[in-house]
């Protein structure tokens, strides 16, 4: 793997040097982990003007964790003494002394008083900004990024499958999402992705719904969006149910309506298609059967290391999919004070050769009756 992680540095270098900036200070950690393997709290990544200038530094108080990453054995660490101050700014100088005239860093994640430093520790240092340069590297995934995300996703069917199967009326929102993320961890997940939505009766379809201690009642509505982390990497998966009865026509209709919008977005993922037609394919079936004002903002999104990464699949993003970009199909309607239904998998954008779209979270769509 230090290979892999070299190659991702070289890329990044390549990119600084284009622009006129002989090394880049990376921040972000999930934008360490990727060029490195690991992201202990703290550490920063310089990229020196050549391979054997690329030095992680990090915080004398920096413990190794494993759900941080597995770092890259090949690469140079420095470990700062305790009092030695801020990584960031020991990287500047570090930056100064390889003879670099131009230092590139992550100004969307620094703070004012964090670049004020490091203007200040490096003088005639001139700083530029290295933007979003390394999660755009990061939007294609190789091979074993893909692997990752694929065990992610079997691990939340998994721990979805298993909730299914038990009780749930009387239960509440709250208790029902402790238990899916205690179930992600039995079954081999880091942890949950992100905070596990459980929403039930009239809050039912809504997008980040919190839980809450309402109680699940038959008759309900009962919608799901929980995701796996695993070796960092990202999965979700959303599904809506019927509680303890048949469904009411109004739910099979709405039901029908969000899993054809699903549907249209998942056909319309291939290499080359807009980011904003695949949200158009999905959307243009809600906007006709008059819910434009109650659906979601946007179709879907990637994921990665991070939960919600580029491409956005909305009605304004701009660009278009490549081959291997993890996204999610995630449309949904909720109708107050009535409920409301999501329907959300992961997907792997592929040519048509190679199957088109690879669904990676493969529980039943169907509108089951619990």
């Amino acid at each position: 793997m230090s290979q892999v992680y070299a190659d991702r540095r070289i890329r990044l270098r390549d990119r600084c040097a284009a622009a006129g900036n002989a090394a880049a200070l990376v921040s972000r950690p999930a934008n360490v982990r990727y060029l490195t393997g690991g992201a202990p709290p703290g550490a920063v990544l310089l990229v020196g003007p050549e391979p054997g200038a690329d030095v992680l530094l990090r915080p004398a108080s920096a413990e190794g964790d494993p759900l941080d990453g597995r770092l890259d054995e090949v690469l140079r660490q420095q470990r700062l003494p305790l009092g030695g101050g801020d990584p960031a700014v020991a990287a500047a100088r570090l930056a100064r002394g390889f003879g670099a005239d131009g230092l590139a860093v992550e100004e969307h994640d620094l703070t004012v008083a964090r670049h004020r430093s490091l203007t200040t520790a490096a003088p005639g240092l001139r700083l530029a900004d290295l933007s979003c340069a390394v999660e755009q590297l990061r939007v294609v995934k190789d091979e074993d990024e893909i692997a990752c995300l694929r065990i992610a996703a079997e691990i939340a069917d998994q721990a979805l499958g298993e909730l299914l199967e038990s009780i749930l009326v009387g239960r509440t929102e709250r208790h029902l999402a402790l238990e899916l993320e205690r179930r992600l961890v039995d079954h081999g997940a880091d942890g949950a992705a992100f905070p596990t939505s459980v929403a039930t009766g009239p809050h039912s379809g809504r997008r980040g719904h919190r839980p809450t201690d309402r109680r699940v009642e038959e008759g309900d509505f009962l919608s799901v969006c929980l995701g796996a982390d695993y070796r960092g990497y990202r999965c979700e998966i959303g599904r809506t149910f019927v509680i303890g009865t048949a469904p009411a026509d109004w739910q099979i209709e709405l039901y029908e309506l969000v899993f054809a919008a699903q549907r249209a977005g998942r056909e319309s993922l291939a290499p080359g298609a807009e980011y904003r037609d695949v949200d158009r394919a999905a959307r243009q079936i809600l906007d006709a059967a008059g819910h434009a004002a109650t659906a979601v903002p946007l179709t879907g999104h990637g994921v990665g290391l991070e939960i919600d990464e580029d491409p956005q699949l909305s009605p304004s993003a701009m660009g278009k999919l490549d081959a291997c970009v993890p996204v999610t199909v995630e449309p949904g309607v909720h109708l107050p004070g009535r409920g409301g239904v999501r329907i959300d998998d992961t997907l792997v954008v592929r040519q048509e050769a190679d199957g088109g779209p690879e669904l990676l979270t493969i529980t039943t769509k169907e509108l089951l009756a619990l």
